[in-house]
């Protein structure tokens, strides 16, 4: 068999290695191994009414294969599509097991997508079904309905529809229909399946051309559930029960996989938080659940920080003083020291008088594991955290790789590496520079089995020995531990054939300018480099949109700079002398640190809003559409050239 494919009922020959023997299995299988070994504990917990209501691991099992015979009973064909549309919940949860056992292909779609988007998903995949949370999302999928010949019904949770509809179902309906089918009907369809087999389809973002569907097998999600998290020191619930937090969209890999796939093979518990969590409810589900380990994306691990230092800066003098000296003797101790247990007499001082009483406002008493990925994290916010005594473990994988390829966790910690690779993984740098940064291209049990439909995409990313080309330059320090250094797309060539790669210099200037929210670098083709920026702001709490409201950090840095200001308007319609003599100040320091001269910015802009989803910016997890940001402010960007050509 070929090791890649692009049709929805393919097979793929699997990469078994000496590096990763061990015979492959089936997701019904990783669950049932689970099922016998932890069938009492609490599986999936939920608030209802003020009350956290658990599910064990024999009814979850046993609500998957209800909702598999309810697919069935509603026409789902083998390797066709169910979509799921909604926020992270129980049923979001046994609907996507239930469709793996039924012999589907689970198929999340953004809840903030288009009716365009979600008819583009649900046809590329011919879905038979799609599950639905809301009547917004219920009314989204009716749009289209016409256009969507393959689906054959809609099954709703959370909001009942209006009304009667013909071929919309409630779970609880889909559930009842599900026991009018015989067991030995499931069981012969499970039996059948093949660890070859896709039974996922993870949609990219999609911000060059139409979005893939990236195809993963069921070893591709075994194998990685069981042997990716043994880096991160996940452990098995016989020695300790994981407790997880649910709010990253699980569409995306990195939710999914670390959510719902994980938890299953560890006997992790995982708690669902409301569906406002990134609008500011997150740190009291925190709080009431206390995670042993904790997924962000760097914003979500941002907007913690922001909000600890909106805090702080409220506190009297002497409670801030205290806080800004545990956390300097801190981050001095854990970057001067980093692997080392026995701690001085003041860090452990300051970390009992203070900073354990901040970790437990955050809900982070118990968490040992804090982990981030899908986008790079500025080492600003980096610092922050480990001044809290909060490590940020780093993981770096695609869709493509059913996850992380490499992770850190407490024993394979560096900072500002994305940690060592999960065992069985392969890894090689090609098209390396005097400084030993290349293309980053993996190879191993976790790579994905193609693009649906698309062959030559899937040529482009695959090579003929199975290598996956990613597109990331990156570095491999002597120990095996990786950094990434950018983006092949992304890196700049200008006029004068100088390459510069724009994020070491994107963060600099955050560093430097700790106003600025983001940084990005232009001069592709150009005589220069320039540069647009966003300042901080606050966010609004009902729909996360950055706000005309300068953030606490950045009011103090207009107050040192010499200017009132407190919002973005009143600096940019204005253009606050001040502000922007810091900012340009700030920017020839960065100069001066400089390669070497065509590293230089020499013009710059500040926009009048921060980036946002809602903007198009940012995608679901908050990381950055570089693209779209240099066609939304083209005219802006034109201007720095056209005034070089008078």
């Amino acid at each position: 068999k070929p090791l890649w494919t692009t049709r929805r009922d393919g097979r793929v020959h699997l990469r078994v290695h000496p590096t990763c023997p061990q015979p492959p299995y089936t997701v019904h299988q990783m669950f049932w191994s689970t099922l016998e070994k932890h069938r009492s504990l609490s599986a999936l917990s939920v608030k209802s009414q003020g009350v956290w209501e658990d599910i064990s691991y024999s009814q979850y099992y046993l609500l998957a294969r209800r909702a598999a015979k309810g697919f069935l009973k509603l026409g789902l064909e083998r390797a066709h599509g169910v979509a799921i549309l909604g926020f992270n919940s129980p049923e979001w949860f046994f609907s996507a097991v239930g469709t793996v056992f039924a012999g589907g292909i689970v198929t999340g779609i953004y809840t903030t997508s288009s009716p365009e988007a979600c008819q583009y998903i649900a046809h590329d995949c011919q879905a038979n079904i799609i599950v639905v949370d809301t009547q917004k999302q219920l009314e989204k999928i009716l749009k289209i309905w016409k256009n969507l010949p393959h689906l054959k019904s809609i099954v709703t949770y959370g909001e009942a529809p209006p009304r009667k509809m013909a071929s919309v179902y409630t779970m609880e309906e889909l559930m009842g229909l599900g026991d009018e089918l015989p067991d030995e009907t499931l069981d012969a369809i499970i039996s059948a399946q093949q660890p070859n087999q896709c039974c996922v389809l993870i949609y990219t973002s999609g911000t060059t051309g139409s979005p893939k569907g990236v195809m993963l097998s069921q070893d591709n999600v075994t194998w990685m559930a069981r042997h990716s998290s043994r880096v991160g020191s996940i452990q098995m619930a016989e020695v300790q029960q994981e407790v997880v937090v649910s709010y990253l969209p699980l569409s995306h890999i990195a939710a999914q996989f670390y959510d719902l796939w994980t938890s299953i093979h560890w006997g992790a518990k995982v708690c669902f938080a409301d569906p406002d969590a990134l609008k500011g409810s997150l740190v009291n589900t925190l709080r009431e659940v206390e995670p042993t380990s904790h997924l962000g994306v760097p914003r979500v691990w941002e907007k913690i920080k922001e909000h600890i230092q909106e805090v702080a800066a409220q506190l009297g003098f002497i409670r801030r003083k205290m806080l800004l000296w545990a956390m300097s003797v801190t981050l001095e101790q854990n970057l001067t020291c980093p692997s080392s247990d026995l701690k001085p007499f003041t860090a452990r001082l300051a970390d009992y008088l203070v900073l354990a009483k901040v970790r437990q406002a955050l809900g982070f008493t118990r968490c040992q594991k804090n982990f981030y990925g899908a986008a790079p994290m500025s080492i600003e916010t980096q610092h922050f955290f480990l001044g809290l005594n909060i490590r940020l473990y780093a993981a770096y994988g695609l869709s493509e790789t059913s996850g992380p390829h490499f992770i850190s966790g407490p024993d394979n910690y560096r900072l500002n590496s994305c940690g060592i690779l999960v065992p069985g993984c392969l890894v090689k740098l090609v098209n390396k520079d005097a400084e030993g940064i290349g293309e980053i291209c993996l190879w191993g049990r976790n790579i994905f089995m193609g693009y649906l439909n698309m062959e030559d995409k899937t040529r482009e990313a695959i090579d003929a020995d199975g290598w996956l080309h990613t597109g990331d330059l990156g570095r491999l320090g002597e120990d095996g531990f990786l950094y990434i250094m950018g983006r092949l797309k992304e890196l700049i060539i200008t006029a004068g054939g100088e390459n510069v790669a724009p994020g070491p210099i994107e963060e600099a200037v955050k560093v430097e300018l700790p106003i600025i929210s983001n940084a990005i670098l232009i001069g592709d083709q150009r005589k220069f480099l320039s540069m647009l920026l966003t300042l901080k702001c606050t966010l609004d709490p009902h729909t996360s949109a950055p706000t005309d409201q300068l953030t606490e950090q950045a009011v103090e840095f207009c107050q040192r700079a010499g200017s009132r200001a407190t919002t973005v308007s009143e600096i940019v319609a204005r253009r606050d002398e001040a502000v922007y003599r810091a900012i340009d100040e700030g920017i020839q320091r960065v100069n001066m640190r400089a390669a070497a001269r065509p590293h230089h910015i020499q013009k710059w802009a500040v926009v009048h809003k921060d980036f946002s989803i809602e903007g198009g910016e940012l995608g679901p997890t908050m990381k950055l559409k570089r693209f779209i940001v240099l066609d939304k402010y083209k005219d802006v960007i034109d201007s720095f050239y056209q005034e070089q050509k008078k």
